[in-house]
């Protein structure tokens, strides 16, 4: 199971709207097949697991970290792919909160005469398929709060001047969590200060890109922007108010970049909304990176689900930003769990998880 955990990891921010599933595939000892779901959500962890395995599949034990499908959808059944495929023992960590699932999966393995096990590995599964609980139960993506604060508090330089507060190697952890993310969401203030790229720039990783989005009530996001620049490779979308101009959607959209309005009843810094505007499009887990009005705002909401938060040693100074008022500070971290620190670098890396 751990190693079905880890494969299915690596799936994580490619394969919305479908849960990041691996697969194991075990007889007499030995691993005969493995698999994860691929990029776009299919083909599913199962059944790459079962194509590797081949023949040899039937009276093997299957290990998979969340419950097989049992539903038609844009692939058969991966429940009637197992059966069909002879294995004799089903090992899964989580029954699928999907209610087109939500354990019907395993009742067809078990009337097929399979043996099913449920539970193995089930806190790992949890924080990994975290995302896609969250969107089946609460019809909103994982919400994980992303900051870097300097020594005194600070996360911008006076004036919005750019300025790095962290060093190298928190810059690449930031990279990766970004990979490991289906969206990543700035305020606007933030694109017209820093216009920032937001992608992934590890070495060979530029296809993990998450969709960016920027909260845009009036749609003043700058058509040389960045962003906007290269929609054409990698997602840009824009949420705005329902008052937003015509003109400039228009405007964005022969870009390349998609606009997506609140309705009339929701007022633009309705986060609920637009986390349920972000759910119906699909995303399960959600990084907001910037700036300190929008992180401020989750945190009143009561939406932040995991924060990481990069304290630096760097002192910025009287006249900086501060990365949060004192209160949002207090409530984000009384409201979750500290989980753990550890060095990046020069720098600190602590993170907070709901319990």
């Amino acid at each position: 199971m751990a190693l079905a955990l880890a494969l299915g990891r690596r799936g994580l921010g490619r394969t919305w709207p479908n849960p990041a599933v691996g697969a194991v595939i075990e007889k007499n000892g030995v691993i005969i097949g493995r698999g994860w779901t691929q990029p776009g959500g299919r083909p599913h962890a199962e059944v790459e697991a079962l194509r590797r395995a081949g023949d040899a599949a039937r009276g093997a034990t299957l290990y998979v970290t969340l419950e097989p499908c049992s539903h038609h959808g844009k692939s058969p059944p991966c429940a009637d792919a197992v059966i069909a495929a002879g294995i004799s023992r089903v090992v899964s960590a989580l029954e699928d909160p999907n209610p087109e699932v939500a354990g019907r999966g395993h009742a067809r393995l078990r009337a097929a005469g399979i043996a099913v096990e449920v539970g193995v590995g089930a806190a790992e599964a949890r924080h990994d398929h975290a995302g896609h609980i969250r969107r089946m139960r609460e019809g909103r993506p994982e919400v994980m709060l992303k900051l870097a604060i300097s020594a005194d508090g600070k996360a911008g330089a006076a004036g919005r001047k750019p300025i790095a507060i962290t060093g190298d190697a928190v810059r690449e952890r930031v990279h990766l969590l970004r990979a490991e993310h289906d969206a990543i969401m700035v305020g606007i203030g933030t694109v017209l200060a820093d216009d920032p790229q937001l992608t992934c720039r590890l070495p060979g990783m530029a296809k993990r890109s998450p969709v960016r989005i920027v909260a845009d009530s009036a749609l003043r996001l700058p058509l040389q922007s960045r962003l906007v620049q290269s929609a054409g490779e990698t997602p840009v979308w824009a949420i705005c108010g329902s008052g937003a101009p015509g003109q400039a959607e228009s405007d964005l959209r022969a870009l390349g970049a998609e606009v997506l309005r609140l309705p009339k009843s929701a007022k633009p810094r309705d986060l609920r909304h637009v986390l349920g505007l972000l759910s119906a499009k699909g995303i399960t887990r959600l990084m907001v990176e910037g700036g300190p009005a929008l992180a401020a705002a989750f945190i009143k909401a009561d939406l932040v689900d995991e924060a990481v938060l990069f304290h630096a040693p760097t002192v910025v100074g009287a006249d900086g930003i501060e990365a949060l008022a004192s209160d949002a500070m207090a409530a984000l971290t009384s409201r979750l769990k500290h989980l753990s620190s550890e060095p990046v670098g020069a720098d600190q890396q602590d993170t907070y998880t709901r319990e």
